[in-house]
């Protein structure tokens, strides 16, 4: 599985991409990756979640996750991140590569 998590926006705008491949994850994290996934609902969450404010410098999230035989992309603003999502981004941010 691939997943990556792009920031945008921000007070200076600069883009930040962080990527998590399972198959190159210990056993253990790639099944705690895999439980937060379920748990969050990854893959029945609808593509955007966007704040009704007009915040100039909050951050925009954008989560692609590709496994096998699905794909889902989510795009939420920073003060609309459903709490069920939560802590799969806070994992991939600890953990993940930046590139």
């Amino acid at each position: 599985m691939l997943i990556t998590l792009e920031r945008s926006g921000g007070f200076a705008g600069i883009s930040k991409v962080i990527e998590v491949d399972t198959a190159k994850l210990p056993q253990k994290q790639s099944e705690e990756l895999s439980i937060l996934l379920e748990t969050a609902n990854f893959f029945d969450l609808p593509a955007y979640f966007f704040a009704n404010s007009n915040q100039c410098d909050g951050f925009q999230y954008t989560l692609i996750v590709k496994d096998k035989n699905k794909q889902n992309t989510v795009t939420v603003s920073e003060s609309k991140i459903p709490d069920n999502l939560k802590p799969l981004m806070e994992w991939i941010t600890c953990n993940g590569e930046i590139s």
